[in-house]
């Protein structure tokens, strides 16, 4: 029932949309925004942009990232009310592939935002997240002991967005001489953040540092922490939301991964609008990563 009233839901969305004279542009999360400021960020950025563009912007999102079935459902939908564009951050991107398909037959442009799709020729808007795992793992380093233990929290495997922070930030930890002794999904969520910590823990009493590749997941990992009275375990996230700056001011948390969401969403309608028009924009667009330290926290709160 919850899939099919959100699916209502984006139709109504969409449907007074494109009985209006501007031109209607979906941005189609992985996420809701209501809960997660990463992806509130990323709808803030989209709508900015549409009302700068004089264009119609229409945000939908799964109840859960785990919900494929329900994105694949909106998807179908904004092809069926022919919207003039879909910005989408795939669930599962094999998942999602016959749909982005279906939208490029339609004549509706597609792009991917923060999460890389499988098909051929859709430009990717996002960070390199194996740039910008790595950019956390060499941190972990230059402040740990060599053969130091630590572990990584991933998010959910079928996102290439999980792959690619996953696999940078365990390459550049055993690159430096750290011991990676447990890698396990979180599923990009605070609660399984702490209780999967709280296994590794568990099994691993000599863990110096944890990696969540975000920061709901790493921010789990603190309270994990906190409970076991461990002071001395470096907890590194992903995302610099503003829980997660405000932890690192205050010291729980000793770093983490600036994204730019707001530009992820905003440059996916301006690429739709280009596309629309009929001009080129490039196959990959970064929109960067910065270290996140006490140094700078305060810009992220």
């Amino acid at each position: 029932m919850k899939k099919l009233l959100l699916a209502g839901v984006a139709l109504a969305a969409v449907a007074a949309m494109t009985g209006s004279a501007n031109a209607a542009y979906a941005l189609v999360m992985k996420g809701p925004g209501a809960g997660n400021p990463f992806w509130a960020a990323v709808e803030a950025g989209a709508q900015a942009k549409g009302k700068e563009l004089g264009v119609e912007v229409v945000v939908v999102a799964p109840p859960a990232e785990t919900d494929v079935q329900a994105q694949v459902t909106q998807v179908e939908d904004l092809i069926a009310q022919k919207v003039d564009g879909i910005a989408l951050a795939p669930t599962d991107p094999g998942a999602l592939a016959p749909v982005v398909d279906a939208a490029k037959a339609a004549g509706i442009p597609v792009v991917f935002v923060d999460t890389l799709g499988s098909n051929e020729g859709v430009t990717f808007i996002g960070t390199n997240n194996e740039v910008g795992a790595a950019l956390a793992a060499k941190y972990m380093c230059d402040n740990l002991p060599k053969g130091s233990d630590v572990a990584i929290l991933q998010g959910v495997m079928a996102h290439s967005t999980a792959q690619f922070r996953a696999n940078g930030a365990k390459a550049g930890l055993e690159g430096c001489g750290l011991k990676v002794v447990a890698e396990q999904t979180a599923e990009w969520d605070r609660a399984k953040g702490l209780s999967v910590t709280e296994n590794i823990l568990a099994g691993n009493p000599n863990i110096k540092g944890i990696f969540g590749s975000n920061d709901n997941m790493a921010l789990g990992a603190v309270e994990a922490l906190k409970a076991a009275a461990k002071t001395d375990v470096m907890v590194v996230g992903y995302d610099a939301n503003p829980d997660a700056a405000a932890a690192v001011l205050e010291g729980t948390m000793a770093a983490t991964i600036a994204q730019a969401p707001k530009n992820m969403g905003g440059f996916s309608i301006q690429a739709l609008v280009d596309l629309k028009a009929g001009k080129t924009i490039e196959k990959v667009i970064d929109t960067g990563t910065v270290l996140v330290t006490k140094e700078n926290a305060a810009e992220f709160k």
